[in-house]
């Protein structure tokens, strides 16, 4: 993995199912990586990692079992994009991986095009959204950032 300024892996833990879905507005974008803060530095090969501003909006818009859902779908300007929602049902093809009391769910399918990326949330003038950054299955991302092509 190549060495970005300022970044500690997250090792993040798997947890147990809950109980339903509301979609976020869901974008992507090149911006620069916040800081991840962790007690571990090992960085596992199928793994989500959060980012700080991540785990804050989420402990502020979750309430009760709810967490996040990534999902990859097909579309977009460069083939695939990504789509955010909260949710409540954990699947059994379903990887949990959480860190301070946040959690990030991604199905199996999805986590194949995403391993190894960081969830941000960034807020600007114009949106605040959860983005996908630095994602090493993505080779190439399109202008208005919410979709990729995967690396062949």
């Amino acid at each position: 993995m190549a060495a970005v300024r300022g970044l500690t892996a997250v090792a993040l833990r798997v947890v147990t199912p809950w109980p339903r879905s509301r979609l976020l507005a869901a974008s992507r974008g090149p911006r620069a990586l916040r800081e991840v803060s962790s007690s571990s530095s090992e960085a596992g090969e199928g793994q989500i990692h959060l980012t700080d501003s991540c785990v804050q909006r989420l402990l502020e818009i979750t309430e009760g079992s709810e967490f996040l859902r990534l999902e990859v779908e097909g579309g977009g300007c460069s083939g695939f994009q990504y789509k955010f929602s909260l949710d409540t049902v954990i699947n059994p093809d379903d990887r949990v991986f959480e860190k301070g009391g946040a959690r990030v769910v991604v199905d199996s399918d999805s986590l194949a095009f995403v391993k190894g990326a960081h969830v941000d949330f960034s807020q600007e003038l114009i949106r605040s959204s959860f983005q996908v950054l630095n994602n090493p299955q993505a080779q190439q991302g399109c202008s208005c950032g919410s979709s990729f092509s995967v690396k062949l």
